[in-house]
C-alpha cells in the first residue's frame, strides 16, 4: 500500500467522518505492517487541506470571545476541537511530504495523525452531548498556516510545528483544566488529561526528527530553531512554559534555559 497516495487520500478529505476512518485505515495498516514508505507519489503544494464548510475560518482576532460564561465555556470546547481537527491534518501532511526519510518517521507520524483524530472524535461526541456540532463557531487557521509555510524542508517543520505550536498545548493544557473543574463541563478535564499526556508523546517525536536532522546537517540544534524563530515567527517565544511536561518531550537543558530567558 503506497503510503503517501493514502496519507494523501485523508488529508485531502473533506468529509470529517471520511477523513478519520481513513487515518484510523492508515494506522491500521502501519500497525499490520502492509504499508511502503519508498513508493513514489507525486508532491504537491496544498494551500488548504481538507476540511468542511464550518466553521467559518477568520483573522485571529476576530475569534470569538471565551469567557466563563456557560457559551464561553462551549466555545473554548470548539476551539480545543478545532486544533485537534488540525492536528490531524498536520501530522498527514508530514507524513505525506516529506521523502526518504527512514520508515520509522513515517510510522511516528501516522500514530500522531491516529491519536489527534482520537481527541477530535473525543471532544466532537462531548460537543454533540451537548447539543453542538463542530463548526458552530468561527474559528482560525494559524496551525494549518505554519504547516504550509514549513513545507520547503522537514527539518524547519519538525523545529516549528511540534516543538513550537504543538509544544504550547503543554503549556496552557492545565490552566484550560482550572477553568473547567469549576464549572458544569467537567467532564473536559479528563478528556484534557488523555490530550495532554499523548501530546507529551506528539512533541517529543518532534523533538526526536528535530534533533536527528539536525545532526546529520551538522547544525547546532539551538542556534538553527533560533533561526527558524526569528524567520517564521518573528520576536522570541512567549511564556508562561510548562518546563516538567517540556522536559517529559525531552527538550534539552539549553533550550530550556533559551525559553525562560525569552
Amino acid at each position: 500500500m503506497n503510503t503517501f497516495e493514502l496519507s494523501y487520500n485523508a488529508l485531502m478529505s473533506s468529509n470529517v467522518s471520511e477523513k478519520i476512518e481513513l487515518t484510523n485505515s492508515l494506522y491500521k495498516l502501519c500497525q499490520n505492517n502492509e504499508l511502503h514508505y519508498k513508493e513514489g507519489f507525486s508532491i504537491k503544494e496544498i494551500e488548504s487541506p481538507g476540511r468542511p464548510d464550518k466553521p467559518n475560518l477568520v483573522r485571529f482576532q476576530n475569534v470569538p470571545k471565551r469567557d466563563n460564561s456557560d457559551i464561553g465555556m462551549i466555545k473554548t470546547i470548539h476551539a480545543i476541537c478545532h486544533i485537534e481537527f488540525n492536528a490531524i491534518n498536520l501530522a498527514l501532511d508530514a507524513v505525506y511530504r516529506f521523502r526518504d526519510m527512514p520508515d520509522k518517521f513515517y510510522q511516528d507520524w501516522i500514530r500522531v495523525a491516529f491519536e489527534e483524530a482520537k481527541h477530535f472524535s473525543l471532544i466532537n461526541q462531548y460537543l454533540n452531548d451537548l447539543n453542538y456540532k463542530y463548526g458552530d463557531f468561527d474559528a482560525h487557521n494559524g496551525l494549518w498556516v505554519m504547516t504550509f509555510e514549513t513545507g520547503y524542508d522537514v527539518l524547519s517543520r519538525m523545529a516549528l510545528v511540534p516543538r513550537v505550536l504543538e509544544a504550547r498545548g503543554l503549556d496552557v493544557t492545565r490552566n484550560i483544566q482550572n477553568r473547567f473543574v469549576v464549572s458544569k463541563f467537567s467532564r473536559m478535564v479528563d478528556i484534557l488529561d488523555i490530550i495532554f499526556q499523548d501530546e507529551i508523546g506528539h512533541v517529543k517525536i518532534g523533538n526526536h526528527w528535530f534533533n536527528t536532522l539536525c545532526k546529520e546537517r551538522g547544525l547546532e540544534p539551538l542556534i538553527i530553531f533560533e533561526k527558524l524563530i526569528k524567520k517564521h515567527i518573528g520576536s522570541k517565544l512567549r511564556g508562561p512554559f510548562n518546563i516538567e511536561a517540556r522536559k517529559l518531550a525531552d527538550f534539552s537543558k539549553a533550550e530550556l534555559e533559551y525559553l525562560q530567558a525569552s
